[in-house]
């Protein structure tokens, strides 16, 4: 009798669209067969193949023996008093993941933008020594369709709360993205699709702590999408000392300039740096100073952060005063600012502050779910 171990099934959300198209010709359909299950898959998010009626049957009986459709498992969701929503999702055997939606009103109230903060792994390597998730350390990378499944879920609620469809997509949750590389790209290609979600590229934006080769290979591969760059410190003796990344010769702000100087050329657009501040650590006049210096490299705007509080974290936010010290001194010197108010800090969903934690009761209500 044998006892090898029946072969596990593809999870089509792994693929993008020519992904599925090779897949129907191996099968042996033609390749426009891909492209209606990737319109099924992530147009209308069926998850069904007995409901995708335009297959022949054939086709769905096959794919029923050979693939699968992973669904996305919410396993806890969070309202805060702001609005923002953020959720926790089972991303593969005990390892969760988390996302957040976040919505700018305007004066009269309405929703103008909505946000999806999505991750792309569950924990990170990266260990910067302010956030939360990098004290969790690095568990797994996700899936494209893991990535793609947090805006649609957050794209339905909109829809019920807000009475409108997300509007932005940012790489700024759990992970760094471009460790991650392929995958993301294949999760934005999906994003961007016009037979998927059909986001505009220009309205997705990644954000990396500063890997340098990715940097230039993003730059070559170009999906359209925006770039942002974690800096948080204008000198490599300040960055090193609370991002790791910066300790090496090829993730120096030396390498960093040369990367971002050729995406620029490559691409033409800007990029954010995102600057958190912390109280009497880069906050001073002369780390104004040196951070206009930095935003000369290529044309660029800075996002100043609010730091959030993160449990067993030395740092402290910097104070209200010195904040509008810092962005007039950044203004008088050419720099376009942005300010990032916290958002959702009472769930622990604002920036920095993403970790899961899962308590007794989670962990029971994941095991006993009905398959």
């Amino acid at each position: 009798m044998s006892t090898r171990t029946p072969q596990a099934k593809l999870d089509l959300k792994r693929l993008d669209e020519a992904g599925l198209e090779a897949l129907a010709s191996d099968l042996g359909q033609p390749s426009y067969r891909g492209r209606q299950l990737f319109r099924w898959i992530y147009g209308a998010g069926i998850t069904s193949f007995d409901d995708m009626t335009n297959l022949p049957l054939p086709f769905r009986q096959k794919l029923s023996d050979v693939a699968r459709i992973e669904p996305f498992r919410v396993i806890r969701e969070q309202r805060a008093g702001d609005g923002t929503l953020k959720i926790a999702f089972e991303a593969g055997p005990e390892a969760m993941a988390e996302a957040v939606l976040i919505p700018d009103f305007d004066v009269s109230g309405k929703a103008r933008r909505l946000t999806v903060c999505v991750s792309s792994q569950v924990g990170c390597a990266m260990g910067c020594t302010f956030c939360a998730t990098g004290r969790m350390g690095f568990m797994k990378n996700l899936t494209p369709g893991q990535i793609v499944d947090q805006v649609a879920h957050f794209d339905r609620s909109a829809r019920e709360v807000f009475g409108r469809s997300v509007s932005n997509v940012v790489y700024m949750g759990m992970g760094e993205p471009l460790q991650n590389y392929r995958t993301v790209l294949q999760s934005i290609r999906i994003l961007t699709s016009p037979s998927g979600p059909g986001l505009a590229a220009r309205r997705i934006t990644v954000s990396t702590v500063g890997l340098a080769g990715r940097i230039r290979q993003l730059a070559d591969d170009d999906p359209g999408c925006l770039l942002a760059v974690s800096l948080h410190a204008p000198t490599d003796d300040k960055r090193s000392a609370i991002m790791p990344v910066n300790r090496g010769s090829r993730t120096d702000l030396a390498s960093l300039r040369s990367a971002l100087s050729y995406y620029h050329e490559k691409t033409g657009r800007p990029v954010t740096y995102e600057y958190c501040l912390f109280r009497g650590f880069n906050d001073s006049a002369e780390d104004a100073r040196l951070l206009a210096d930095v935003s000369r490299w290529i044309p660029s705007k800075v996002n100043l952060i609010m730091y959030n509080p993160v449990e067993g974290v030395r740092f402290e936010r910097t104070r209200e005063a010195d904040l509008n010290r810092f962005a007039r001194a950044l203004v008088a010197s050419g720099v376009t600012v942005t300010v990032r108010r916290s958002r959702g800090q009472d769930i622990s969903a604002a920036c920095g502050q993403l970790a899961t934690r899962e308590d007794e009761s989670t962990r029971l209500a994941r095991h006993t779910r009905p398959a």
